[in-house]
C-alpha cells in the first residue's frame, strides 16, 4: 500500500515512534541479538551459541510488556550493566536517511510533534545523546511515563489525555504492526507503517497499513 491518501496540509501533530523509524533498528538488533548475548557468555563462561539461546528465550517471555524495553529490569535479570553497554556500542546509534529533513520541514510547517517510545528513558537519553534530535520535539512520551506499552490501548487514552492531540488531525508512523493496531482501534485516523526499520535488513511487509520506506515520501 502507499501513503498517497495522507492530506498532510490538515495534519496538525505528528506522532512518531523512534527505534526502528526514526532510528536504525540495525543498533538494537546488534546490541540485544550479539553483544549483550557476547558479554552474558564471557561472565557466565558459556559459549556464544548457548547464551542467545538462553537470552533469546528470556526476551521472548517479555515480549509486548513494559519488561521488554526496561534496561533496569535486564540489568538485574542479566546481572549486566546494560546502560553501560550500550554506551560501549553507542558510535552505531545512527538517524535514518532523510528524518532530521523531514523534522525540519514539520517544525516550519508549525505543526506538534511528539514521540512516543516503548524506550526506557535511560536509553532515550542515550540515543538523544548521540543523535542530537531531541530537540525538534514538542513532547516525549516513554511508555514508562505512563506504566503501559503502546501495544495496550490505556497507552493511548493517557498518552491523548497528556498531549492534548487531535486524533482526526494526527498523523501516527511506526515500525511495528501491533502497535500500529492499537493506535487505528483508538481512533487514530491516518497511520503508516515504517517498512525499512534496520539498514542491514530487508524493508518489512503489511497488508493493513499504507507504508513508507524513508521519509522523503512524505516531503
Amino acid at each position: 500500500m502507499t501513503h498517497t491518501h495522507i492530506p498532510m496540509q490538515e495534519i496538525t501533530h505528528i506522532l512518531l515512534d523512534m527505534d526502528g523509524t526514526l532510528l536504525d533498528l540495525y543498533f538494537d538488533d546488534y546490541f540485544w541479538g550479539h553483544h549483550v548475548p557476547e558479554k552474558y557468555a564471557e561472565k557466565h563462561n558459556i559459549p556464544l551459541g548457548g547464551a542467545k539461546e538462553k537470552l533469546y528465550a528470556k526476551y521472548k517471555s517479555h515480549e509486548k510488556t513494559l519488561n521488554w524495553c526496561d534496561i533496569d529490569f535486564w540489568s538485574r535479570e542479566l546481572h549486566l550493566d546494560i546502560p553501560a553497554l550500550k554506551e560501549q556500542i553507542k558510535h552505531l546509534i545512527d538517524v535514518h536517511p532523510h528524518v532530521i529533513d523531514f523534522l525540519t520541514l514539520m517544525r516550519k510547517q508549525e505543526k506538534k510533534i511528539f514521540l512516543l517510545t516503548n524506550a526506557h528513558f535511560k536509553a532515550v537519553n542515550i540515543k538523544f545523546r548521540k543523535t542530537q534530535i531531541g530537540k525538534y520535539f514538542d513532547s516525549v512520551l516513554s511508555s514508562f511515563h505512563v506504566g503501559h506499552p503502546k501495544e495496550d490501548i490505556a497507552f493511548w487514552h493517557k498518552a491523548e489525555k497528556k498531549l492534548q492531540f487531535d486524533k482526526e488531525h494526527s498523523l501516527f508512523i511506526d515500525d511495528t504492526e501491533d502497535v500500529l493496531k492499537t493506535a487505528r482501534d483508538y481512533g487514530i485516523k491516518h497511520l503508516l507503517f515504517k517498512a525499512k526499520a534496520s539498514s542491514m535488513s530487508d524493508p518489512k511487509k503489511t497488508e493493513h497499513f499504507p507504508t513508507i520506506h524513508d521519509f522523503r515520501e512524505l516531503m
